[in-house]
Formats: structure tokens, sequence, C-alpha cells
């Protein structure tokens, strides 16, 4: 039999990124935690871990990785219906989107008691790769599906702004939006993942354009760095509604907002163990997310 043991501290490094993060975690020594890993790769014949920085799984440990996690969650189903002996809570490891984290899923994970989350935060576009390689148990995405192996749930869209302060719109763009005037206003851009921008500019210019922008990973620094006139940016409705109540925000071109479907994808195998959340996240998404829109398809750059 595999040494689950072992199997943990894999799961530990590659997810930590090191060795000395792993052995924190796992409250080992370093040394320890390379003992272990040595053992199952000496026992797999093959190597697990691709030491770098960050230190990485190769596909193989991936895949034992995705054997631990399922034998993980089996028994924490397992737990439901009989007494096993207390291991603490079960962790939950999903990948959400920033925006979505930043406005309406804290509320539902603080509704399931009893687990642990590690949240992967990662685009919404991006977001079902981690569901795919099996390295979450569920996926906040805006894929529908479908994946194999997999349940799809949808929860609604989340509706963005392109929004500036009028302080900006004023400096940047005096005679209002244009093509030209946008090659040279500056924008937010959460990082190279991030389309929203590019996108919405595509959907009202047509042809796709470049464009100067600030990099900022963080959805309350877009709003912020909005209302400072530092650029633009597509905000969510839940984050802005009251800035553009009060004209400290305006819309680039009043009207034309973005609406993202979004869907909670999990894997078939953990549902008993997302039971909880899954019921927390679609009672939230029912009450914030907007449930009949007919959501945009960005075209493709």
């Amino acid at each position: 039999m595999l040494d689950y043991a072992q199997l943990l501290t894999l799961a530990t490094i590659h997810r930590r990124g090191s060795f000395d993060l792993a052995a924190a975690q796992l409250g080992l020594t370093p040394s320890a935690v390379s003992q272990r890993l040595k053992a199952l790769e000496e026992r797999m014949g093959t190597l697990l871990i691709r030491r770098g920085q960050p230190c990485a799984a190769t596909e193989a440990g991936l895949r034992l990785i995705r054997h631990a996690d399922d034998v993980a969650l089996l028994e924490a189903a397992l737990a439901q219906d009989m007494p096993l002996p207390d291991t603490g809570p079960a962790t939950l490891r999903i990948a959400v989107n920033a925006d979505s984290l930043a406005t309406w899923v804290i509320p539902a994970l603080a509704r399931c008691d009893g687990l642990l989350f590690d949240l992967v935060i990662d685009d919404q576009e991006f977001s079902q790769d981690w569901l795919r390689r099996g390295e979450v148990a569920g996926a906040i995405t805006a894929h529908p599906g479908p994946l194999q192996g997999c349940d799809t749930i949808p929860l609604g869209a989340l509706r963005y702004f392109a929004t500036a302060s009028p302080g900006w719109c004023t400096r940047w763009l005096p005679d209002g939006p244009s093509r030209a005037g946008l090659t040279r206003a500056p924008a937010l851009t959460y990082s190279d993942k991030d389309s929203l921008q590019s996108g919405w500019l595509r959907r009202e210019f047509g042809a796709p354009f470049p464009f100067p922008t600030h990099r900022m990973a963080s959805s309350q620094a877009f709003v912020d760095a909005a209302l400072a006139g530092l650029g633009w940016g597509m905000n969510p409705d839940l984050l802005v509604a009251d800035h553009l109540a009060q004209g400290r925000l305006v819309e680039l071109i009043p009207g034309r907002p973005l609406d993202v479907m979004l869907h909670w994808q999990f894997a078939r195998l953990a549902a008993p163990v997302l039971a909880p959340l899954t019921h927390a996240l679609t009672a939230a998404a029912r009450s914030t997310l907007r449930q009949t829109v007919a959501c945009e398809i960005l075209p493709k750059p």
C-alpha cells in the first residue's frame, strides 16, 4: 500500500512551493520532509517533484496527489455516515476568481462549519484548468463544461462596468471615449490573464488595439485606483454601485455593462463532501448575481 503520510508530504511541497514551507505546515523538519519525498520517489521509481523556485510536481507526482485527494474526499464522505477516528476538519481546495471572492463568495464559505478552505485565485477563464488537472475539487468558472467526471451548476452573472473617475475622464477623454483616446489613456489590468478590459474595448470599438495599463492583482485596488484617477477598469457592480450613484465614478459609455456568467463546477467524486458548500454557493449566488440576463460572450482576441 502507498504511504499516505508520504503522499501528504508530496502534495504539501507542490502546493506550498518549497520544502521549508511544507515542513512548517506539516510540523516537520525540512530534513524529514526531504526523507519522506525521497522514500516515495524510490518506491515509485520516478521523480515526483522538480526542485526549483517554486518546487512543482511532475506529471507522475500530480497523479499521486490527485489519488491522495480522492482518498481524503472519500474518507470525509464516509465520516458523514459512520464514526471514524477524528482527524480534524476536511480541507477543500477550490479555485475562485478574485472578483467573486471580493464580492459574494466569503459569506458562502462562512456558512460551512467544519470545513477548511485552501483557495486558488485565478481568472474565471482559467479556473477550470485547475479542476481539469485534478488540483482542486471545485471551481467557480466562466466555462459551463462539460468536463469529464464533473458536474456544473449555473450560478448567475457578475455584472461589470467600465468605470473611471470624472477627473480621469476630463483629462484623458475630454471629447468622450474613442479608439484614439483609449490608445493613450491608462487602464487597469489584474494580470496578463485578465481579458475583460481588452474584450470590452473590442466589443465597443471593433478590432483589438493596444492600450497602456497598470497591473495590480487586487479587486479592491482596482476600485481604489479608479477612484484616485489612476486609470479605467472593468469593476464589478457589487463593488462600485454606490460610487456610481454618488458620482465618484462614471461609466465610460453609459448603459454598456458586461455580464459574465459564472458556474460552480466540481468533481463528482467530491459531491458528498462539497454538498454544504454547493448549497451555500448557490444560495449566495441567487441573492447577489443576476439570474435572468443574456450574458456576454466576448470576442476572441
